[in-house]
């Protein structure tokens, strides 16, 4: 029966499209796909598979061999065909295979073009004439290991119906886990092109499959037709076909690792459609699993039929380790394989039945995908075998590890806890590089955790990783990177086993293992800011006696010894104090009062060491130091008629969660304060305040104030911390270093009223300025009396450009309330200028006017001279003192008209030489003085100076 329907469908397609065998070729779909074969050189395994028809294009398809490869360098290489497996009695996939080794890393096409594509498709024009072009980009990289592209393991053989839904979905399956992305893409191809050509075009012409047809709808009737691919699961889908005919489509499948692409396929395939009355199929998958390696799945797939035709089922996808036909064996993962049953024909409903084994060698990050297809079989003669495909979705994680405990211990740095754990139940299964990683947090509340949940649930809830080993270890010491951990505090240990890349699978997250170093140590509780001066600053310290400490156990006497660093981080730690004790409580020995240092520009950060006397030695020995715990540091930001304040601290103990307290005064850094605001802060980027003037806290007078431009505010901030249990959990309060700010204002001053001294060309004499080399200009300006401006001016830039329509640029400011200004070394008089006031909230006017001053060039020429050597008028050049020439050309000439002499020398003279240095004869000779002026149009032209003069000789001068 199977085969009967196949057949006539089949010849009745060949009737309807009218395709003969001398006329058609045999390509229905294709792709290339690689795989690097060698550990030691960059070779890689091509393999082209293209799926033939075997009833309309039979005798092409016999001819197909071989077909040429280009592997993106060198020429085209023929590659003969390796196998031609039957997938139905009307299709048979063929592969081509080459191995080809690249001379070094880079990015490579491989191409393969086949001459001519099936007659008569619909949404290309003369297809016949045109291509069939494939190819796969690979990135070659030793770096990325043993890397193969995705293989497609559902063949593209399923036709469509006119009105109804069409999909297609090609099982990609990545071995290297790396993840895919889906696209469309406009086939390629080129009329008249010939085997072995290696440059891709897109085919001319080419048309949307959904706008060809006149009902051009999708089969819910709702909206128009479309063509999509779901770029996660690779579902392409035609909703809905409008015309009958064969088809060209083709989808890309990317393949991206640690998110860069490092590779994409085409897949071209072609789709027929035909106006059948038969409906497609319907089929129900389970939802998606997420399971623990080790799982047997075992889900059913059921499957009707609107029409009561008899129904096949298959599947597809990785699990199966089978190529398209089904059958062939292609060891892209590790056994246990999957399976399902029955694939024969059954009557509507029909069931299958999918069984895996899943074992750890089959986790990974990225799900494995597996698509079931239904096709109906239908009963009447010439109706269209429909399917229906679905995707089911399965992600395997590793099994939690197992029996994790924690202890102090003791190490180099001091404070350690040792874990360990039971072997790993699935090391032999994983890959070598596998690791296990350790984290780690402060606090041990008990949080769930998904196994099925994206990477990274341990970072969002606090916890560190702190290292990773080797799958096989047992035990790990952790001492916080040599500096050692924290006494006192409950740390929560938890453990994951991680793939290596680029499978990036992970296990369960272990169960929380929770542990306290024992607190043998004093704990710092204050380091509070007493005065702000920047010689005179005071800090006090406060810290706690060591509990756990009997002062009568004979280890005393006793010694802290308090170290200072700079800054909130500072690392640059510098004994200050050495206090003795007895640890009784009634001395008061668990306190310093730092003084002498710069609170103004400093915070500072404390660190104490404790020391017992060893009964043996008589010397004192250290035990163990506190952690570093710094002043608060408050920052004040002027506003607009506010002042942002923010703080931090870098504390041993945490201020989160509670209520600090900002403090005013309008008297200096140093108080009195009055209590303006108590701040709900929960983590340190909420440590802030905006202060716009009010008073909030009645408790100590309300004192609201109107931010002014013309006050300075100061703040100091109260912060209240805690450490978490078992430690000491009182509340600690510390003060921050007084600062102060003063508001800024929007408002602009007002622009000044400019006037630079003139020059009067019409008073200049011929000597005016003579040899002067340097000028200056004198600028005056004005405050307007009136206009809503700001009048608290504190200085003026002065603006300026030597030449008019140019940008003017900032050369000087003078402080108010100077109003004039002296612009010297100038090599001329020409410059426009500008001033704009700026308060003092650094706010600057809009520009003054603009007011320009220009030179008064001169130049004036001889009409005679004498060169005979008696030092009197012996050349010819400028009278008296010509005036600003920025360039000047001399041009000298006979009464014929010929040149005897030519310079471009700003001195303009002419010894009655020509230039070949010989003497010119006495006589009437023309002049012309081409000459550019330093003015304040810098564009203008050079002006032309023409006139005679008389060149005289001694009698008998030649």
């Amino acid at each position: 029966m199977k085969t009967y329907f196949l057949t006539f469908l089949w010849v009745l397609l060949l009737g309807i499209l009218a395709i003969s065998e001398t006329q058609a070729t045999h390509l229905r779909a294709g792709e290339i796909t690689t795989r690097r074969i060698s550990s030691t050189s960059l070779t890689y395994e091509v393999t082209m598979t293209t799926y033939h028809d075997e009833i309309g294009g039979r005798t092409a398809s016999d001819q197909q061999d071989p077909s040429y490869f280009c592997f993106g360098i060198g020429n085209a290489v023929a590659v003969p065909r390796r196998s031609r497996t039957v997938i139905n009695r009307a299709t048979t996939a063929n592969t081509y295979v080459a191995t080809f080794t690249y001379p070094g890393p880079g990015t490579y096409r491989i191409t393969c073009t086949i001459t001519n594509r099936n007659e008569n498709v619909r949404n290309i024009p003369s297809s016949i004439q045109t291509s069939f072009q494939l190819q796969t980009t690979i990135v070659v990289n030793a770096a990325l290991g043993l890397n193969s592209t995705p293989v497609l393991l559902n063949p593209p053989l399923d036709s469509a119906r006119i009105g109804q839904k069409w999909c297609h979905n090609p099982a990609a399956f990545d071995a290297d886990g790396d993840s895919l992305a889906y696209r469309l893409y406009v086939p390629s191809g080129r009329i008249a092109d010939e085997q072995g050509n290696c440059t891709l075009r897109s085919v001319a012409g080419y048309s949307d499959p959904t706008a060809i047809g006149v009902n051009r709808i999708n089969e819910a009737g709702t909206g128009p037709a479309t063509l999509t691919v779901n770029a996660i699961t690779g579902d392409v889908c035609w909703d809905a076909p409008a015309e009958q005919g064969q088809y060209n489509i083709a989808f890309i499948v990317e393949e991206w690792r640690d998110g860069v692409k490092i590779g994409e396929i085409i897949r071209d395939m072609q789709i027929i459609v035909t106006p059948s009355t038969n409906r497609r199929p319907a089929i129900v998958v389970p939802p998606d699993l997420c399971v623990e390696a080790g799982t047997l799945i075992q889900q059913a797939i059921t499957a009707t039929d609107p029409d009561n035709n008899r129904l096949e089922l298959s599947a597809y996808g990785g699990p199966f380790n089978v190529g398209p036909d089904g059958t062939t064996p292609i060891n892209i993962i590790s056994p246990q394989y999957a399976t399902f049953a029955p694939k024969t024909a059954q009557n509507s409903p029909a069931s299958g039945t999918f069984r895996w084994q899943t074992n750890c060698a089959h986790v990974r990050a990225e799900p494995y995908d597996v698509v079931f297809r239904v096709v109906d079989l239908p009963r009447t003669a010439g109706q269209t075998q429909l399917a229906t495909l679905e995707s089911f979705r399965i992600k395997i994680y590793a099994p939690q590890p197992q029996n994790l405990t924690a202890r102090p211990a003791a190490n180099a740095a001091g404070r350690a806890i040792l874990l360990n754990w039971a072997a790993y139940s699935c090391a032999a299964q994983l890959p070598a590089s596998t690791k296990m990683a350790i984290y780690r947090k402060i606090g041990c509340e008990d949080t769930p955790f998904d196994p099925c949940s994206d990477p990274g649930q341990l970072e969002a809830n606090g916890y560190v990783r702190v290292d990773t080993v080797g799958i096989n270890q047992t035990s790990y010491t952790d001492n916080n990177n040599n500096q050692g951990l924290q006494r006192g505090v409950q740390y929560s240990y938890r453990i994951i086993v991680l793939l290596p890349r680029p499978n990036n699978g992970q296990s369960v997250i272990s169960q929380q293992v929770c542990v306290n170093l024992p607190q043998q140590v004093p704990l710092i509780t204050h380091v509070t800011v007493d005065s702000t001066f920047d010689t005179r600053g005071v800090i006090t310290v406060r810290w706690t006696r060591p509990p756990g400490i009997n002062p009568n156990d004979g280890t005393g006497p006793f010694q802290y010894r308090l170290f200072r660093a700079t800054g909130l981080n500072g690392t640059d730690f510098t004994q200050i104090a050495a206090i003795n004790t007895t640890l009784q409580s009634t001395v008061a020995d668990t306190v310093y009062t730092d003084r002498g240092i710069n609170t103004v520009a400093n915070a500072y950060r404390y660190r104490i060491e404790f020391y017992f006397t060893d009964p043996g030695t008589g010397q004192l020995q250290r035990l163990d130091a506190t952690e570093n715990a710094s002043s608060v540091r408050l920052t004040a930001t002027p506003g607009v008629r506010r002042v942002q304040l923010t703080w931090q601290a870098n504390v041993p103990w945490s201020n989160d969660n509670k209520q600090h307290r900002v403090y005013r005064s309008k008297t200096g850094p140093n108080g009195p304060f009055n209590l303006v605001a108590v701040v709900p802060v929960t983590t340190a980027n909420t440590y802030a305040y905006l202060d716009q003037g009010a008073d909030t806290f009645a408790g100590d007078g309300v004192q609201p104030v109107t931010m002014s431009v013309d006050s300075s505010y100061c703040y100091r901030v109260e912060t209240v911390g805690q450490y978490a249990p078992p430690l000491t959990t009182i509340l600690l309060n510390n003060f921050s270093q007084g600062v102060c700010a003063s508001p800024i204002d929007t408002t602009r001053p007002c622009p000044p009223q400019l006037a630079v001294d003139t020059l009067n060309c019409s008073t200049l004499t011929p000597t005016s300025f003579c040899n002067q080399t340097t000028f200056a200009n004198n600028l005056t300006w004005q405050n307007p009396t009136t206009g809503d401006c700001d009048r608290n001016v504190v200085k003026y830039r002065i603006y300026y450009s030597p030449c008019e329509g140019q940008d003017l640029v900032l050369i000087d400011s003078v402080s108010a309330p100077q109003l004039t200004y002296r612009h010297q070394n100038l090599t001329s008089f020409a410059g426009c200028y500008e001033v704009r006031a700026v308060s003092r909230s650094g706010r600057e006017s809009a520009a003054s006017n603009r007011v320009c001053k220009d030179n008064c060039p001169y130049l004036m020429m001889p009409n005679v001279f004498t060169p005979n050597g008696d030092g009197k008028n012996d050349i010819f050049q400028p009278a008296q003192c010509p005036r600003f020439i920025e360039s000047a050309e001399l041009t000298v000439v006979n009464r014929w008209g010929v040149k005897v002499y030519q310079s471009s020398d700003l001195s303009l003279q002419w010894n009655g030489k020509n230039n070949q240095g010989k003497d010119v004869p006495g006589g009437l000779y023309l002049y012309q003085v081409t000459v550019k002026y330093k003015r304040l149009n810098c564009a203008a032209p050079a002006e032309i100076v023409k006139g005679w003069v008389e060149l005289l000789r001694e009698s008998g001068a030649n």
